[in-house]
């Protein structure tokens, strides 16, 4: 291996921009080499950003230039997603995809048996792992603070009186778009990996805004193989935000508000790095509840660089991949079981 570890971004839109090319420039061992863009405005902000890192048009290009890199990450929008990746895996690159990992989890399989075939190392980029609130839960359940989890409610809510317009607004369905694949694709994946598998979905998936043709305002009920119900919503629509988390256990609950700040300071243009990195304001921490006894929860500092860390140590050391993929084809069958419960308004059985 060599001293830095050269990755190639393909894509410079919120995923690109925002999350992988600032934490990947700020990680020991790793260079931002290149990212694909075709876009003359974003090509020049990531000349000004990034006056070592080479911009490359297409990815006809960067296949021709696969051996300078030795990864490559998958962020142009969803519905490019299984293409780029196995034509990474076909050049024989280590490969990061966004998440979703691909438009249904039939495709995510094939991509997993393509890199394993090809002995090519391969993950999903799952940060919301790495969110404060979540790490802070993920530690009271561990430590049996709850008691015996029942029900685990969770939240993404924005308020958008007007649709933002894109390629997620995309309603064919190998573009995945609509909120469940977007905001969902996080939600499920922190159930799932908090409670295990589900064996039951049920899902109301509802546009939020006139002629749309994708859903903006959704919720799906889980029910876990470990017995616990987890209760997700997702919305661009909400005018008053409900808790981040609301968690039901036998001895406790936690409620939790507010989003991770991690994404904000990314957008800002802060460097993810520092001791105070991921750090929340205590006025934002969550609390821990039994009948009139409440106690605040110091929250856990976010920590999306570790994703990196973890991804860079698996190529020199082969450490494990910081996600599993077969966890976002996990996610996948949820999301297209949410989709069937919706459409036929029964509860589907995994």
């Amino acid at each position: 291996m060599p001293e830095r570890l050269r990755i190639a971004v393909i894509g410079y839109g919120t995923a690109g921009r925002f999350f992988h090319s600032p934490l990947i420039h700020s990680t020991p061992g790793l260079e931002l080499a290149a990212i694909v863009t075709g876009n003359a405005e974003r090509a020049a902000e990531i000349a000004d950003r990034y006056p070592d890192t080479a911009v490359i048009p297409d990815t006809d290009t960067l296949w021709a230039r696969a051996g300078e890199f030795d990864a490559v990450v998958v962020a142009s929008p969803n519905g490019w997603h299984a293409a780029h990746a196995q034509a990474a895996i076909e050049a024989g690159r280590a490969v990061i995809v966004d998440k979703p990992l691909a438009a249904s989890a039939d495709q995510a399989e094939t991509l997993i048996a393509s890199a394993r075939a090809r002995g090519v190392p391969f993950t999903v980029f799952q940060n919301r792992r790495w969110d404060a609130d979540f790490l802070t839960l993920q530690a009271l359940i561990e430590a049996g603070r709850l008691g015996t989890v029942r029900r685990f409610e969770s939240r993404f809510e924005r308020w958008r009186p007007e649709p933002k317009p894109g390629w997620k607004r995309d309603a064919e369905p190998d573009a995945a778009g609509g909120i469940l694949f977007d905001l969902g694709s996080h939600l499920i994946d922190q159930a799932l990996t908090l409670f295990g598998p589900a064996r039951e979905v049920y899902a109301e998936l509802d546009a939020g805004y006139a002629d749309s043709a994708v859903d903006d305002d959704s919720f799906v009920a889980l029910t876990h193989e470990s017995g616990v119900r987890s209760h997700l919503w997702m919305s661009s629509v909400a005018p008053d935000l409900g808790p981040r988390f609301r968690v039901l256990g036998g001895t406790a609950g936690f409620v939790k508000y507010g989003l991770d700040a991690q994404e904000g300071r990314l957008r800002e243009g802060a460097r993810p790095e520092g001791d105070d990195w991921g750090a929340e304001a205590e006025s934002a921490w969550g609390r821990l509840v039994a009948g009139e006894r409440a106690e605040t929860i110091p929250s856990h500092s976010g920590d999306y660089p570790d994703f990196y860390r973890r991804f860079a140590a698996a190529l020199r050391d082969g450490q494990a991949m910081p996600i599993d993929p077969s966890d976002a084809v996990a996610g996948l069958r949820v999301i297209e079981a949410a989709r069937t419960a919706s459409a036929e308004r029964r509860v589907f059985s995994l």
